[in-house]
C-alpha cells in the first residue's frame, strides 16, 4: 500500500527563492550533473522593473545555455499563469510547494550573432513587415492605399530634397555666421518662454505686460487666505522670524503694508505666495508636507508642485525635485510677483539674497524678461557700504531687448 504524502506550504517566500524550471531548445540533457549552472540578478532592487530581472546560464565542456525573464527572449507564460515545483522529502513523506519561473535554454556561442527563429525578418521594421503581409494577402482596397502610400512617400523625399536645395542656397546668400546668430537667438527666446510668466509685450499699461491672475489665479488668491492671516499675526508680533530666515524682500513688503482693508489683504497674500515660492526654490526636493506650517492648502500645494517641479524617481518612489530650469522659472514669477507688489519696481539685490544666487544669474532673468536695469548713482566724495549698494529692476514700456550672448566656442568659429 502506497504512503501518504502531506503538503507544507513555504511560509513567507520572497521573490528571490522561486525556483528555477528549465526547458532546453535542442533536446534534453542527458546527464543533468555534467551542466554547471549559475543563477543571475539585477543589482538595481529599487526599481520596480529592473529588480525582477533574472539571468540563468548553464556551462557545459562542449557549449553553453543561456535564458532570461526578459527582453523579447523570454517566456510570456511567466506573466500569464503562475507555476509551483513540489520538493518531496522521503524522510519526513512531506512535499513543500515552492513557486517557479519558466525558463528556456537557447545555445550561445561567443562571438557570434543572436540566433532568432525569423532570420529573414530581424531587420526588418513593424511597417516593412504589415507592407510585406498587405502585398501577399492584403485585399484589392489594401494594396491601392499600400501603393498610394508609397506614391506619398517618394514625393516627400522630393519636398525634403527640394527644402535642402533652397536652404543651402539661403545660407551663400546671407553666410553661415548671420544664421546661426539667428538661430541662437531664436533658441534663446524658445528657452526663456519655458520658464518666464506669459507675457504680454504689445499692453497698453505695464500692469497688463505680467498679468497678475497668470501669476495667482483668483481661486489660488481664495486658497491664501489661511496663510495670510498668519502672515497678519507674523506682522504683529514683529518680523524678526523672517529676519532671521533671510527673506529681506518680504520683510521690505510687510514694512509698509498699505492702509486700506482690500490693499492691505491682498499685499499679505501676496507676502505669503512669495514666502512659499522662496522656501521651494532653497528646499530642492520637497514632499507632501510642504508648506502645512505655512497654512499652505492642499490644492495650492498641488498647484505649486504641478508647475514649479519635476517628478523624480527615488529610492523605490516619486519624489517633487526643483531642477535648475524650475529654479529659474521661480525667480522670475517672484520677480512678476513683486512688480504688482512694488508698484512696477523689484530690488533685485533682496531677492538675489532671499534666492541664494549670484548676482549676475538674477540679472540675466531680469534682462530676459524684458526689465529695465537700474543701479542708483553715488554721491561723489560719499563711500558707500557694498552691502547696501542695491540694484533694481522696473518694468517700463516698450520692453528693453537685450542682445543675447553668444557661446563661445561660436566665437571661436567667428574669429
Amino acid at each position: 500500500m502506497a504512503a501518504n504524502c502531506t503538503f507544507v506550504c513555504c511560509e513567507e517566500e520572497r521573490d528571490t527563492d522561486k525556483a528555477a524550471i528549465v526547458q532546453f531548445s535542442n533536446g534534453n540533457i542527458k546527464n543533468a550533473e555534467q551542466l554547471d549552472f549559475t543563477f543571475y540578478k539585477n543589482t538595481d532592487e529599487e526599481h520596480p522593473r529592473k529588480k525582477s530581472r533574472r539571468l540563468l546560464v548553464a556551462e557545459s565542456d562542449r557549449l553553453s545555455y543561456v535564458a532570461n525573464n526578459f527582453g523579447p527572449g523570454s517566456l510570456k507564460c511567466n506573466n500569464l499563469c503562475k507555476y509551483y515545483v513540489g520538493v518531496l522529502n522521503k524522510d519526513t513523506m512531506e512535499m513543500e510547494m515552492h513557486s517557479a519561473q519558466l525558463f528556456k535554454m537557447q545555445p550561445f556561442i561567443a562571438g557570434e550573432p543572436k540566433v532568432t527563429e525569423q532570420v529573414d525578418n530581424a531587420t526588418l521594421t513593424y511597417s516593412e513587415k504589415l507592407n510585406s503581409l498587405v502585398e501577399a494577402f492584403g485585399t484589392t482596397k489594401q494594396k491601392r492605399a499600400l501603393s498610394s502610400h508609397r506614391l506619398n512617400k517618394v514625393g516627400a523625399e522630393s519636398l525634403q530634397r527640394a527644402v535642402a536645395k533652397a536652404a543651402n542656397s539661403v545660407i551663400e546668400q546671407k553666410g553661415f555666421a548671420a544664421l546661426s546668430e539667428e538661430l541662437h537667438e531664436a533658441s534663446n527666446q524658445l528657452d526663456m518662454a519655458l520658464y518666464i510668466p506669459p507675457c504680454y509685450p504689445d499692453a497698453e499699461r505695464p500692469e497688463d505686460v505680467y498679468l497678475f491672475d497668470d501669476l495667482l489665479s483668483p481661486a489660488d488668491y481664495e486658497e491664501l487666505a489661511v496663510a495670510g492671516s498668519q502672515m497678519a499675526s507674523l506682522a504683529e508680533e514683529g518680523l524678526q522670524t523672517l529676519k532671521d530666515g533671510k527673506y529681506l524682500s518680504i520683510v521690505k513688503h510687510m514694512e509698509s503694508l498699505p492702509n486700506g482693508k482690500d490693499a492691505r489683504e491682498k499685499m499679505l497674500r501676496c507676502c505669503a505666495y512669495l514666502y512659499l515660492l522662496l522656501q521651494l526654490h532653497r528646499a530642492g526636493r520637497v514632499n507632501g508636507k510642504f508648506g502645512q506650517n505655512e497654512g499652505c492648502t492642499f490644492n495650492l500645494r498641488k498647484k505649486i508642485f504641478r508647475t514649479f517641479t519635476v517628478e523624480s524617481f527615488r529610492k523605490g518612489c516619486l519624489n517633487n525635485q526643483v531642477s535648475p530650469s524650475m529654479r529659474a522659472k521661480i525667480a522670475a514669477y517672484c520677480l512678476a510677483l513683486q512688480l504688482h507688489m512694488g508698484y512696477m519696481s523689484v530690488n533685485l539685490t533682496l531677492l538675489q539674497r532671499d534666492l541664494l544666487v549670484k548676482e549676475m544669474w538674477i540679472m540675466e532673468v531680469a534682462k530676459s524678461m524684458g526689465l529695465t536695469l537700474i543701479k542708483p548713482a553715488r554721491v561723489k566724495g560719499a563711500t558707500l557700504d557694498p552691502a547696501e549698494d542695491h540694484k533694481f529692476a522696473t518694468l517700463v514700456l516698450p520692453l528693453v531687448k537685450y542682445k543675447a550672448k553668444l557661446d563661445r566656442s561660436f566665437k571661436k568659429k567667428r574669429e
